[in-house]
């Protein structure tokens, strides 16, 4: 038979134990600085992507580079527009369409113009499809395609998911012209607009007799997705007679 004492003490120790057992002020602060600690790592590994891609990022390509959720991403860009919002820097986050971009404040980019290249957010072909449509605006996508063939749907799209340039329906294409995003984006002062700089000599050929090109398409009856299938049967014809 227990004793009563006995009782007693066994009643005690499951007494203190739920004592020990119940989590305390300071292990709760602990946790909250667990958090805090993990929420500044994945802010700077956010930031650091940010700064090294140097151009616009999609949330898929945010979670890949990151590792990090989407809820977390979201909730991450929003504080590090804070942070240099409240802090003064010159940084930036910009949105636009769903894809992101840490850049300098608008204030700053003289700076960046004299350094920067434009590399890091277009590809050489990218630079080169924008530079026709700079000088050339307003130009139709069809006479943009037949110049430089149907890999410029792709830079058109980009260029138009970053607002750079407009487009306008115009019979079975588009017009295309700059909109006042691509001045800001490239910092082009009202001054700077006119007179626009001419292109060399074998690109103004091939701008005008695309543009003749077009115009008697257009006037036979040819669409936009003809002049799309005849590039792709040149390509295959140039390919065919480098092998040979």
């Amino acid at each position: 038979m227990v004793s009563s004492k006995t009782l007693d003490e066994i009643d005690e120790a499951r007494q203190k134990s739920k004592i020990l057992a119940k989590p305390s002020i300071s292990s709760f602060k602990t946790i909250d600085e667990i958090d805090s600690l993990k929420e500044r790592e994945d802010l700077k590994i956010l930031e650091a992507v940010f700064f090294i891609s140097g151009r616009f990022l999609n949330m898929s390509e945010l979670i890949s580079l990151s590792d990090l959720n989407p809820i977390i991403i979201r909730d991450l860009i929003e504080k590090l527009k804070d942070k240099y919002e409240k802090n003064d820097f010159a940084l930036e986050i910009i949105e636009k369409n769903g894809m992101w971009k840490m850049d300098v404040r608008q204030e700053y980019s003289h700076i960046i113009n004299k350094l920067a290249t434009g590399k890091a957010e277009f590809s050489k072909a990218e630079q080169e499809t924008l530079a026709i449509i700079a000088f050339k605006q307003p130009i139709k996508q069809s006479v943009i395609i037949k110049i430089r063939g149907n890999k410029a749907y792709d830079h058109i799209k980009k260029f138009a998911d970053l607002e750079l340039i407009k487009k306008k329906k115009s019979g079975h294409t588009h017009e295309l012209s700059l909109s006042e995003d691509f001045y800001d984006y490239f910092s082009v002062s009202e001054e700077e607009r006119n007179p626009v700089p001419g292109l060399n000599e074998e690109i103004q050929k091939k701008i005008e007799d695309a543009e003749e090109e077009v115009e008697r398409g257009e006037k036979s009856g040819i669409s936009e997705k003809m002049v799309e299938e005849k590039n792709e049967e040149e390509i295959v014809i140039e390919d065919e007679s480098e092998e040979e």
